[in-house]
């Protein structure tokens, strides 16, 4: 069997060439990545690299401006074939993958148009005197930082959003520089694909019934290559430093998408070992994908509503795929990056309309902006006044932030609205974010039955009852709190990420610290305690929509606590649905008093895991 190991490298000795590549051969060496793409693939290594998509920097004279932005212009069609060429690619694919793919082609043919990225790098040619290759990579790098600078708790998401500019600034370039793009034709059937990195348009190159798996050196689980390689159910392995250094074409691999780890030149007993866990792979697959239609029910009959978090729209086919019951978290902020002016009430209108007809009359919680003085967003950079502050996650930002600035919180209110109104009745809700005291929230009840009062006077069609108003749980003062700000809003949304970075005082991206960062800790766990308490007495919903709702191993402490609900990304719905399928509500009762009984986060989560193994065991 396979053991995570550091890889092991054979000695150099004085021999020919062959008798050193037969002696490589003989010893296993294991190599750990990141787990992508679950699933067992056994063949012989295929390796390709691809030139690089870089061109040394370069000015221009004033006199060649107009035919640099041809050169530019003509780059740009190019690429919009290449793209449309692939979206024709489309119908060979599984369904899963074509819905997945879509979006992303259709991202990137807007940015292919009269896009920020387009913009800015034309007006870098005129008033820089670059080329067009260096004025691409310079506005792709800018708004690739400002996006990834933003303080958001979806870092995944962020980096999604600026890989997709930077792989439109790497076509570009290789357009503008002629260079050739990757080509997959000679890779042999059952051959497990090997490269230095793969783009989300290599990954829509593969043909699965064809390639057995793929291994990276560079890499993700969040980032959109992956997300293809899960919707093309291709077993993958990504960041696994160190492999294209190791591995040779024809050596003999063996892969495991779910562990993360690679075997080269595998032992017979490893071979035995993988040929067994194909199957049992392709039997949980089944398992997991029966799972899709079946109720989120525990086995003594209680519901739980499993729903999806959503950061972009180019999400909606992941939603669908995995058997969300609705959208628990829209975060809004994808309005407001990578443009340079507000969006305004119609343009809110046009993103959230497609998105609340997609779901068909599933519930949907669409949170107002989360910025503050921490996130650099360009639009609201010209609207909004920059706030400085020594801490910016202490400082104006979530509800506080849109009460100084009413207008921003209007017009969102405002497009909300007029989307809901043409949504069956209770369809939609509306959730606040940083909420840390009732007055905040009574504030913005204010603005939103004005805003509402104004819409109806205008004659727009809204709701006969306006859609309800949830507050954030996310900071320890409004979890305190939750039995007084109850009294105000209309549901709870705990924000269990957020909760645990400001209950600990751990920042999650500092290395230094986040060894610290502990959502099990007692402390934490005792504040969702009492938030969820204090809104079920008021036979008010409550939610998890941080990390812990998507944990399958949670669920038993999450469903003791009392909570019926949880929000997560897409990808983990099934898995957490399995769960809630094995567990007895009696059952979680009692562990989650065990539980809030200890005051040792290790033995708190030695008690997670002894539960979860239980249930396991015994399904």
């Amino acid at each position: 069997m396979m053991k995570a190991e550091k890889p092991e490298k054979t000695e150099a000795k004085p021999a020919p060439a062959a008798d050193k590549r037969a002696a490589r051969r003989v010893k296993e060496t294991v190599i750990r990545g990141i787990a992508v793409s679950p699933g067992i693939a056994i063949g012989p290594v295929f390796d390709t690299t691809e030139p690089p998509a870089e061109a040394p920097r370069r000015t221009i004279a004033e006199t060649a401006v107009d035919a640099e932005k041809q050169r530019l212009a003509a780059a740009v069609a190019a690429s919009r074939k290449q793209v449309a060429k692939l979206k024709m690619r489309l119908g060979v694919l599984p369904e899963e993958a074509q819905e997945e793919l879509e979006p992303l082609l259709d991202a990137y043919a807007m940015m292919l148009g009269d896009s920020r990225l387009i913009r800015g790098a034309r007006k870098r040619i005129e008033a820089n005197l670059l080329a067009a290759e260096t004025a691409v990579a310079d506005e792709a790098d800018a708004i690739a930082d400002v996006i990834l600078s933003a303080k958001d708790d979806d870092k995944a998401g962020l980096r999604r959003r600026a890989g997709e500019v930077r792989e439109i600034a790497r076509r570009l370039t290789r357009n503008l520089t002629e260079n050739p793009f990757r080509s997959f034709k000679d890779v042999p059937e059952g051959a497990i694909l090997v490269a230095e990195e793969l783009t989300p348009a290599d990954a829509a190159l593969l043909d699965p019934a064809r390639i057995a798996g793929v291994a990276t050196e560079e890499g993700g689980a969040d980032g959109h290559t992956a997300i293809m390689l899960r919707a093309l159910g291709i077993p993958a392995v990504l960041g696994a430093h160190g492999l294209t250094e190791a591995a040779r074409r024809g050596d003999q691999m063996v892969l495991d998408g779910a562990a993360g780890t690679i075997a080269l030149h595998p032992t017979p007993a490893t071979l035995v070992w993988a040929k067994d866990q194909v199957g049992v792979y392709a039997r949980e697959r089944t398992k997991l994908a029966k799972l899709r239609r079946l109720p989120s029910i525990t086995t003594d009959g209680e519901e739980v509503e499993l729903l999806a978090n959503m950061e972009i729209p180019a999400e909606l086919p992941l939603i669908a795929q995995a058997g969300a019951q609705g959208i628990g978290l829209l975060r809004t902020e994808f309005l407001f990056m990578n443009r340079e002016d507000l969006p305004d009430e119609d343009a809110q209108v046009a993103a959230y309309a497609p998105i609340v007809e997609a779901m068909a009359g599933d519930p949907i919680t669409i949170r107002v902006l989360d910025w503050g003085g921490e996130k650099e967003m360009e639009a609201l950079a010209a609207g909004v006044p920059a706030q400085t502050s020594a801490n910016p996650a202490l400082g104006l930002r979530g509800i506080r932030m849109l009460l100084k600035r009413p207008e921003l919180l209007e017009a969102q209110f405002a497009a909300i609205l007029r989307v809901a109104g043409k949504a069956p009745e209770g369809a939609v809700r509306v959730l606040l974010p940083m909420v840390t005291i009732p007055t905040e929230v009574k504030a913005a009840r204010e603005v939103y039955d004005r805003v509402a009062r104004r819409l109806r006077r205008r004659g727009e069609k809204l709701p006969e009852k306006l859609p309800e108003l949830g507050a954030m749980i996310e900071t320890p003062g409004a979890a305190l709190a939750a039995d007084a700000i109850a009294l105000e809003a209309d549901f709870f949304a705990i924000g269990t990420n957020d909760l645990a970075m400001y209950t600990l005082a751990v920042d999650r991206g500092d290395a230094e610290v986040a060894h610290l960062y502990d959502p099990l800790h007692p402390a934490v766990l005792r504040l969702m305690q009492f938030a969820t308490e204090a809104a079920l007495r008021l036979r008010m919903p409550v939610s998890v929509c941080g990390e812990m709702g998507g944990n399958p191993r949670l669920v038993p402490l999450l469903l003791g606590l009392g909570i019926r609900c949880l929000s997560m990304n897409a990808s983990a719905i099934p898995r957490v649905k399995q769960a809630v399928r094995s567990l007895d509500i009696g059952d979680c009762a009692r562990f989650a008093r065990r539980v809030m009984e200890q005051s040792d986060p290790a033995r708190i989560r030695e008690l997670v895991d002894g539960f979860a193994t239980g249930v396991t065991e015994r399904g």
